[in-house]
């Protein structure tokens, strides 16, 4: 039985191997040492791809997708072993696929690195990053963060050379459809697929995992969040919205959601620890398509696709441990988008703004950036806009700040 299973996983890598591929932009860890790689990242999100792919590159390998119903409640990993073994020519190095799946799965990662196998596991679950890694694999274990394609990525899926206008044009596209690697390389529904995912990780990472009986409750915190993308929301409001479950159910529910990778939520920046945790945090979903397919109204809100868009690229850093993500807001209500702090520095202030061709809308958005400016020391200001660049110097009470205007297309490319 495991033998066949073993058998039919290979078959699948190897079509998988056969099939076109995008290269990521990710940094892949060369030498052949015994850390061991961990791919995280949201389902579907393309972690099977880049790991069979630069598996393949260096030779032969063995494979386990522990999201197979047939290998669920195994536990006889001697036998799993064993039949790995005999399908594969006894491999040194092994990909284990959907790692969280297997209970006290550190226990069989320990043992299979003692015994001398160079691992490469993958992951859907953010709860593996921040904690269990951490606990289990400590100094032994090197994070790679897979997100659905860049805007870079999704470009050279469609080749090269284009010009400014075509990819601003791209742009405007990837905004409304996302990243997700699938529909775009095989030409598939991205409304249907998208939907289908959606509801896939809600019940299958979400209830079923976390044997949620509320079932209605935690789908209604969902689209009631993916309807608010980019909006501040309280658990105590957020559970009145969606029926009166109680602040901690409604915590406790965004926090699955969370760990699931379908969303994130960006805390408020203050040097006081308390506000940062009592404040309203804003909404983030992984996938610009998620918010487009499930929510009501967001296909013609271009704002809060480029802010989602931006908070991607900058949550991917945050999880590689490269920085903090905040966003801030003034005495007076005033906000910018993003706080981005490396180390104990605030290194750039970034406010998301399709068209500041009007006046009140460059005062208001450069308004904010100044006050947040003086607050934090950062003179590091942007404004990512459509199609609008170059340079502002703008002044409110005798304080003069410089802000940087660049369309977000090209701000997404030149960094990658």
């Amino acid at each position: 039985m495991l033998k066949d299973v073993i058998s039919s996983q290979m078959r699948e890598a190897e079509r998988k191997l056969a099939e076109p591929y995008v290269p990521r932009d990710v940094r892949w860890p060369d030498g052949d040492d015994d850390m061991i790689r961990v791919v995280i990242g949201p389902r579907r999100a393309g972690k099977s791809f880049l790991t069979l792919h630069k598996m393949g590159e260096t030779g032969r390998f063995g494979y386990v997708n522990f999201d197979d119903e047939r290998l669920k409640g195994v536990s006889d990993f001697d036998a799993l072993i064993a039949a790995l073994n005999a399908v594969c020519g006894n491999p040194e190095r092994l990909l284990l696929d959907e790692i969280q799946n297997v209970p006290d799965w550190e226990l069989l990662v320990n043992r299979l690195q003692r015994q001398g196998f160079r691992l490469t596991l993958t992951g859907s679950n953010a709860h593996l990053l921040s904690t269990e890694l951490a606990t289990h694999l400590t100094g032994r274990h090197i994070p790679i963060i897979l997100f659905p394609f860049s805007f870079k990525e999704f470009t050279n899926s469609r080749g090269t050379g284009f010009s400014a206008a075509e990819m601003a044009e791209m742009f405007r596209t990837y905004a409304e459809s996302g990243g997700y690697p699938e529909p775009l390389m095989k030409g598939l529904s991205i409304r249907d697929y998208l939907s289908t995912l959606f509801n896939s990780i809600l019940y299958k990472d979400v209830v079923v995992r976390h044997g949620i009986r509320m079932h209605a409750a935690i789908e209604e915190v969902a689209k009631t969040l993916v309807n608010g993308c980019s909006q501040r929301f309280t658990f105590p409001r957020l559970g009145k919205a969606v029926g009166g479950i109680n602040p901690r159910t409604a915590q406790r529910y965004v926090g699955y959601l969370e760990e699931a990778f379908l969303l994130f939520a960006v805390k408020r920046f203050s040097y006081k620890y308390s506000l940062q945790t009592t404040a309203p945090r804003k909404v983030y979903f992984v996938d610009n398509g998620f918010v487009t397919t499930n929510s009501l109204m967001f296909s013609a809100n271009r704002g809060a696709l480029y802010e989602n868009t931006v908070a991607c690229a900058l949550k991917a850093r945050e999880m590689a441990g490269q920085i903090q993500l905040y966003y801030w807001q003034g005495a007076g209500q005033e906000e910018v988008d993003f706080v981005v702090k490396e180390g104990a520095a605030v290194t750039a202030l970034i406010q998301v703004c399709v068209d500041p061709s009007r006046a009140d809308v460059l005062e208001r958005e450069a308004r904010a950036l100044l006050k947040a400016s003086s607050e934090t020391g950062c003179s590091n200001l942007l404004m990512l806009t459509d199609s609008q660049t170059g340079q502002t110097d703008f002044t409110w009470y005798g304080e003069t700040a410089r802000i940087q205007m660049i369309p977000l297309w090209q701000w997404l490319t030149d960094r990658g």
